[in-house]
């Protein structure tokens, strides 16, 4: 296993750290209602994906 010989200093580890961002989330719009829901996953206010309805997939009151 590699191990380094020198130890890395804060500016170094730092900069090459500001490289680790996360990536926004990607959203489409539902094809049903035209609401804004993530890609691959059932509506959360209608409960379609793919042309098929679930009704599990729809929010509930406490999930509001």
């Amino acid at each position: 296993m590699a191990v380094p010989k020198r130890k890395m200093s804060r500016s170094n580890t730092r900069h090459r750290r500001s490289q680790w961002k996360a990536a926004p989330i990607a959203l489409t719009t539902c094809p049903q209602c035209q609401a804004v829901a993530t890609p691959h996953q059932a509506c959360p206010s209608c409960g379609s994906y793919g042309g098929r309805h679930y009704a599990a997939a729809e929010r509930t009151e406490h999930q509001g």
